[in-house]
Formats: C-alpha cells, sequence, structure tokens
C-alpha cells in the first residue's frame, strides 16, 4: 500500500514512489519472503530476449536495482515487544544475507504495518491481506 521514510530533519520520502507494488508473505512454517517495486521505475536500454541483464550497462543495472528490493528466509514474532525478526537467507543487498532484519509491527484489520528506526530517519511499509 505504501512506503514511506520520515527523516529527522522533517523531510519524508517514498523511495518506491508513491503507489509501491509488492508482496510479502509468511507460511505456516516460518518462511517469509518480500519484494517491493516501484512501478515507475525508469526503463532500461538492454535487450531482455538477447544476452539479456548480463549484458546491461552500469547505467541500466542502477536502473534495475534502485526500484526494487527483494529477499526470503525465515521469520520468528516477538509478541511481547510487537516485533517481527526476519531471518535473511537470500538478498538482493548482500549485506542482508545471513543477517536478520527486526521490525516493529501492528495489525489492524487486513493491514499489516512494519516500520523500523534508523539513524536520522524512520521507515513505515503498510501492506494489506490479498483475499484468499
Amino acid at each position: 500500500m505504501s512506503y514511506e521514510m520520515r527523516y529527522d530533519d522533517g523531510r519524508v520520502t517514498y523511495p518506491y514512489g508513491p503507489h509501491p507494488v509488492g508482496r510479502l508473505t509468511y507460511d505456516k512454517s516460518g518462511r517469509m519472503s518480500a519484494q517491493l517495486m516501484n512501478p515507475q521505475r525508469p526503463g532500461t536500454t538492454y535487450v531482455a530476449d538477447g544476452g539479456g541483464i548480463r549484458d546491461a550497462s552500469e547505467g541500466d543495472l542502477r536502473k534495475v536495482v534502485s526500484g526494487f528490493v527483494a529477499y526470503c528466509g525465515t521469520f520468528d514474532v516477538d509478541e511481547t515487544k510487537h516485533q517481527v525478526i526476519h531471518h535473511v537467507k537470500i538478498a538482493m543487498h548482500p549485506a542482508w544475507a545471513g543477517g536478520d532484519q527486526h521490525r516493529a509491527y501492528e495489525l489492524d484489520g487486513n493491514r499489516l504495518t512494519l516500520s523500523v528506526m534508523l539513524p536520522g530517519r524512520h521507515s513505515k511499509l503498510v501492506w494489506e491481506r490479498e483475499p484468499d
């Protein structure tokens, strides 16, 4: 539904645009995956059916990754702290692989809000559950 970054200086940004698209999945076995994309991210000039992304220029690669994030692994919920911990196994950001991502959570009907305090900023993602 939304992803906003609020900075201590009062600025608010939308890293994946005003209407991001994505999927956050948790399953009963304790696995999770997350993908988030700016549907308005700039296009590229490489040909997908030719050499593909391996032949993309550095500029095109920057366009590809700057509007997309994805990772997966397992998760735990700490209900006393209202926190979900994503134990990242695979990640687009290499520094995340093998580590944990802690998110405060709030549930309101079919909406899940995940947030994290970072130095100088606070990020908030709002997800809406799809019907079964």
